[in-house]
């Protein structure tokens, strides 16, 4: 049976995949309709739409955050103490697509607001977990 742990890092994974093909895709889109030339994107799409920057943002804190959550899962996982992360590994997964899907909608103070609280109860939970897996080596 597969754990908890590896459903929520796989669906890490394809979640930041998913933002990537779909940034991928409207660039693409771009190009062919010869909006933008092929070399003229940067990696914020700062001469983009505001979605499409929101939305090169997504992406970017899904990256910088899979070494350390999907790090703490891979752990548990390489060490079959999925005990410790199964619990709370998909509320870890459901408050990451739930950043992300509150940074594409709006960059407004109240979203900002509720994109970091999505975002620190992501880091409370990896808090434990580094916590639990530490004392239990």
């Amino acid at each position: 049976m597969i754990s908890s742990s590896t459903i929520a890092l796989t669906g890490f994974i394809a979640w930041a995949l998913l933002l990537l093909v779909l940034m991928e895709a409207v660039r693409s889109q771009l190009v062919l309709r010869r909006k933008v030339a092929a070399n003229g994107f940067t990696p914020d799409n700062a001469s983009l739409s505001p979605f499409m920057q929101r939305l090169a943002r997504a992406h970017a804190n899904c990256i910088e955050g899979l070494p350390i959550f999907g790090g703490l899962l891979l752990i548990a996982i390489a060490t079959d103490r999925t005990s410790i992360t199964d619990p709370l590994a998909y509320l870890l997964l459901g408050c990451r697509v739930f950043q992300s899907l509150v940074h594409l909608a709006s960059v407004s103070s109240p979203a900002v607001m509720i994109r970091f609280a999505a975002f620190g109860a992501q880091m409370a939970i990896g808090v434990y977990w580094a916590f639990k897996l530490l004392a239990s080596a």
